[in-house]
C-alpha cells in the first residue's frame, strides 16, 4: 500500500512539473509580426461605376467631287500620312486633281472682277461726296461689288473642294488606302479624325447617391490596360430622373486626357469622390478583426501585444479611417495578427 501510494505521488509530482514546464516554455514564445508607426494621412469615399468613354469630337471626311487622288505628307516625320498621326486644325490631308473642274470655276477671273468692282465702288464713293454721281450710281456699285465678292468666295469655296483639310486637332483613326493618282468618286471616306483630348463617360448611378453626387466632384478613372495610371476627371452633368427600372439616374463625366493614355471605346472603372479628410489615422481594412465586443486591431507596447475595441469612420474599399482606439505614433500590427491574444508576447521583425 505505502509502495503504490509512493508511486501515485511519484507520478503526479512529475506531470506538474512538466505542466508548468510547459507553461513556462508557452509563456516565454515571441510571436514574429511586422508592424508599422500610425500617421495621419489622407482618405477618400468613393462611389464605383463603369462605362466607355467617347471623344470630344471625331470627323469623317469625304470627297465632294470626283478626282484623282493623291495623300499628302505629315509636316512632322516628312511622310505620308499614316493611322495614329497627330493633325491640327488645317493640316492637309489629300489633294484631288481635276483641271477640267479647277477651270469651271475660273476663280482668277471673278477675284479679278471683284478687285475691279471694288475699285469703281470706291471711285463712286469719292464722287458721290463731291457731287459727282447720283445715289441710285453709289448703290449700283455696291451691288455690282457685293455680288462679285459673293461669286469670287463661292469659287474659293468649290476649289476647297479639292483639298482635303482637317478641321480639328486630333488623330487619325482611320484612312483608308487608295494609290496615288488613282480616280476616287464622290462621297468617298478619305479620313477620320478624332480629338480625344478630352473625353466623356455615361454613367448609371444608383438612386441611393443622388443626393451625394453633386456636378464639379472629381474622379478617378482607370483602365486594365493601364494598372499603374489614373485619369481625373469631374461630374458634369447629372439626371434629375430616376430610371423606375434600373433605380438610377445618369450622370456624365469629362475626362482630362492630355496624355491620350485613355482611347475612345476603352472600359473604364470611374469612383467618384463624394466625401474626404486629411490629417486623420487611416488603416488598411483587412488588419481589422470583427469580435462579439466590436471591431479589434493589435498594437505593440514594449514588446506586449494588446488587442484595441476601435470606432471607424470614412472607408473605401482598401482603407479605412479610425476615429477612435488608437492614436498616432502607436505600433499596429500588419502581418501575425491571426495568431494574437491579448497581451501576448511579440517579437517585431518588420
Amino acid at each position: 500500500m505505502k509502495k503504490g501510494f509512493f508511486i501515485l505521488t511519484l507520478f503526479l509530482t512529475v506531470l506538474y512539473s512538466c505542466k508548468n514546464r510547459d507553461q513556462n516554455l508557452n509563456a516565454d514564445v515571441e510571436i514574429p509580426v511586422s508592424v508599422e508607426d500610425l500617421k495621419l494621412r489622407h482618405i477618400g469615399e468613393y462611389i464605383s461605376t463603369t462605362g466607355t468613354v467617347y471623344p470630344k469630337g471625331d470627323i469623317e471626311l469625304r470627297t465632294k467631287i470626283t478626282a484623282t487622288y493623291f495623300l499628302e505628307k505629315n509636316p512632322e516625320t516628312g511622310r505620308n500620312w499614316q493611322l495614329g498621326d497627330r493633325v491640327r486644325a488645317g493640316s492637309l490631308i489629300a489633294r484631288l486633281e481635276d483641271k477640267e473642274y479647277v477651270n469651271s470655276i475660273q476663280l482668277e477671273t471673278n477675284e479679278l472682277n471683284m478687285e475691279l468692282m471694288e475699285s469703281e465702288l470706291k471711285k463712286q464713293e469719292s464722287l458721290y461726296e463731291k457731287g459727282g454721281v447720283t445715289l441710285k450710281e453709289l448703290k449700283t456699285a455696291s451691288i455690282n461689288y457685293s455680288n462679285a465678292k459673293t461669286t469670287a468666295e463661292n469659287s474659293r469655296l468649290q476649289l476647297e473642294k479639292t483639298r482635303i483639310t482637317s478641321p480639328i486637332d486630333g488623330v487619325i483613326v482611320d484612312l483608308p488606302y487608295f494609290t496615288q493618282g488613282s480616280q476616287v468618286e464622290t462621297g468617298s471616306t478619305i479620313v477620320k479624325i478624332m480629338d480625344y483630348n478630352i473625353m466623356y463617360l455615361d454613367v448609371q448611378l444608383p438612386e441611393k447617391y443622388i443626393s451625394e453626387i453633386k456636378p464639379g466632384q472629381k474622379v478617378s478613372l482607370t483602365n486594365y490596360t493601364i494598372p499603374d495610371d489614373t485619369i481625373t476627371g469631374s461630374i458634369t452633368q447629372l439626371s434629375p430622373a430616376i430610371d423606375p427600372d434600373t433605380r438610377t439616374f445618369k450622370g456624365n463625366i469629362s475626362v482630362s486626357n492630355a496624355g491620350l493614355l485613355l482611347r475612345p471605346g476603352m472600359f473604364v472603372k470611374a469612383d467618384i469622390l463624394i466625401n474626404q479628410k486629411d490629417s486623420v489615422i487611416v488603416i488598411p481594412k483587412n488588419l481589422i478583426l470583427s469580435r462579439q465586443r466590436g471591431k479589434t486591431v493589435f498594437v505593440v507596447d514594449r514588446g506586449i501585444a494588446n488587442e484595441r475595441i476601435i470606432e471607424t469612420g470614412l472607408e473605401n474599399l482598401t482603407d479605412i479611417e479610425v476615429t477612435r482606439g488608437i492614436s498616432v505614433n502607436e505600433k499596429l500590427v500588419t502581418s501575425g495578427f491571426e495568431t494574437l491574444s491579448n497581451k501576448s508576447k511579440v517579437k517585431i521583425i518588420r
